[in-house]
């Protein structure tokens, strides 16, 4: 990066001649991210209308093109570790989110769940003590009041917050979970979003399972991390008038949390009339188009 050139290019943002201005800014969005603290330098120095909107302009394309080409390598990464995958989300509204301290939320979170811990619990044993922990002491819960709202989807602010929706939840639980040693996945029901305890000794080498046998039990976080059985699921399903399937039984792997979390994104900025946002999530969901999605 030239900085005496994105220096002279900034300086250029306030000329009132379209062509120059059109000129300078094709020029500042082929740079890299990293000229984005150059440019709140800049903002933070003008009182001109025009050139701050015009910053705030640039500053939000070059960050969205970097967070559309780092989700891109996550999908690409046969791995797809879901907290890099969540903190990529949250990246999208809170661009300085730093994936530093969210570790050091959740590893607060997982030494008081492993100090309860010792090792001749047995799963369900386990599973009371994550409850207690997250919905007992850190009294995480449902966002009941604002249900639909975006905040829900970004796991930075569910772990400043303790409120979230069902997906939220289940991806901090089940990290926390997988971080202990204890094979938790998400199933990707619809309305709901529960987790899955596994036998670990029904699991192939690459992790898959397509037998709805390997499964334990279920847990509901949103429920204060319910128990549940097969039965309980189908009556849900019932309830709400789905078509069974089996995929509803079964775990999902990282790539189907992550989009449905940026689908919730995009429902809920369409339910707040934020149709930039919605339009923006839509061209990120791209992303996963025509990528065949695989169970753990």
């Amino acid at each position: 990066m030239d900085r005496e050139k994105i220096k002279a290019l900034i300086t250029l943002l306030d000329d009132p001649n379209d062509e120059i201005f059109a000129s300078v800014e094709d020029a500042l969005l082929k740079e890299p991210v990293e000229i984005v603290p150059e440019l709140e330098k800049a903002w933070e120095s003008s009182l001109d209308d025009l050139f701050q909107s015009r910053v705030e302009n640039i500053i939000h394309s070059i960050q969205l093109k970097d967070i559309y080409f780092q989700l891109k390598n996550w999908v690409q990464t046969p791995t797809r570790d879901l907290l890099y995958g969540a903190y990529l989300v949250c990246k999208y509204q809170f661009p300085d989110v730093s994936l530093i301290h969210l570790k050091e939320q959740l590893s607060e979170l997982r030494k008081d769940i492993w100090l309860e811990m010792n090792e001749h619990l047995t799963s369900l044993e386990k599973v009371r003590i994550v409850n207690h922990v997250m919905f007992d002491v850190h009294k995480f819960s449902r966002n009941t009041s604002r249900y639909l709202a975006p905040e829900n989807n970004y796991i930075s602010e569910v772990l400043e917050t303790h409120k979230g929706n069902p997906l939220s939840v289940s991806v901090i639980y089940s990290i926390l979970c997988r971080e202990l040693g204890m094979p938790v996945y998400g199933v990707n029901l619809p309305k709901n979003f529960l987790l899955a305890f596994i036998d670990e000794s029904a699991m192939s080498d690459n992790e898959q399972i397509k037998d709805q046998s390997a499964v334990l039990f279920y847990i509901n976080p949103i429920n204060k991390g319910a128990v549940l059985g097969r039965k309980e699921i189908e009556y849900f399903i019932k309830q709400q008038k789905l078509q069974l399937k089996e995929e509803y039984f079964l775990p999902c792997d990282n790539l189907t949390i992550i989009k449905r979390m940026l689908n919730n994104l995009s429902f809920g900025y369409d339910s707040k009339g934020e149709e930039g946002k919605r339009v923006e999530i839509q061209r990120i969901l791209t992303l996963f188009d025509d990528l065949k999605e695989n169970p753990i």
